[in-house]
C-alpha cells in the first residue's frame, strides 16, 4: 500500500495495513505431519515417528522406533513404543511429559511406516487378531502365542501362511493344531517379515 505524506490519510493508511496484518494467517509452531497409517497400526521397529506436541515445538521431533523397540524424545528416555498404536502411546508420553509440563497434549504420527518389515499379521479364529511386531527368527509358535491363542472354532489345522515372495502370492500350510497341542514342532515354521497367518473357522 503507497499513502502520501498526509497526516489523515497516514493514520487510515497505517490502520489499514495494521488490519490488513492482523487478518493476515500468523503461522504458529510446527503443524502434525500427515499420517501414513491408520488409527488402529500396531507401531514396529524401524517405522519414523512424529512426536507433536502442542504449543511445544521444541519438544515436538521426528524420531524412529530403534531395534529394542523404544523411542528417546526431550524430557522423554527410552519408552516403549512397539506394538502400541498411535494413540496409545501418545497417551503414554503424555504421563511422562506431565511431569513437566502443564496438561500435554501429545500426538503421535506414523510418518513412515515399516510395516510391510516389521509385522507379522494373525488373522481368523484366534483370541485378538492382530499386527504383531516381527523381530530376527520369529516363528509360528511365537505369532500364536502373541494373539492369545486359538480361538474356540479354530480349524487350526488348515491354517496357512501368505507370504509374498518375488512378486507372487505364496501359501505355506501349518498345522496349528497338531503344534499347540501335541508339540510337534515341525510345524512351528519359521515366519518373515509381512506375512499373513490365517487360521479359519472349523466346519461342522
Amino acid at each position: 500500500m503507497i499513502c502520501k505524506l498526509n497526516v489523515g490519510v497516514g493514520l487510515l493508511c497505517l490502520l489499514a495495513s495494521w488490519t490488513a496484518g492482523a487478518a493476515a494467517p500468523v503461522q504458529g509452531p510446527l503443524a502434525p505431519a500427515t499420517p501414513a497409517v491408520a488409527p488402529d497400526y500396531v507401531i514396529g521397529p524401524g517405522d519414523e515417528l512424529q512426536v507433536f506436541v502442542w504449543r511445544d515445538p521444541e519438544l515436538t521431533v521426528t524420531v524412529p522406533v530403534r531395534p529394542d523397540g523404544k523411542i528417546s524424545t526431550p524430557l522423554v528416555e527410552d519408552m516403549p513404543a512397539v506394538g502400541k498404536t498411535p494413540v496409545m502411546l501418545a497417551r503414554d508420553v503424555e504421563k511422562v511429559l506431565s511431569v513437566y509440563v502443564k496438561s500435554p497434549q501429545v500426538n503421535i504420527i506414523v510418518t513412515k511406516p515399516a510395516s510391510a518389515f516389521s509385522q507379522v499379521k494373525v488373522i481368523g479364529q484366534v483370541l485378538h487378531p492382530a499386527a504383531v511386531p516381527y523381530r530376527e527368527g520369529m516363528t509360528v509358535l511365537d505369532a500364536v502365542l502373541a494373539v492369545g491363542g486359538l480361538a474356540n472354532f479354530a480349524a487350526g489345522n488348515r491354517a496357512h501362511i501368505v507370504r509374498m515372495a518375488d512378486g507372487k502370492q505364496l501359501e505355506l500350510a501349518v498345522k496349528l493344531e497338531s503344534l499347540v497341542n501335541s508339540g510337534d514342532m515341525r510345524q512351528n515354521l519359521r515366519l518373515q517379515p509381512g506375512d499373513v497367518l490365517v487360521v479359519p473357522e472349523s466346519r461342522f
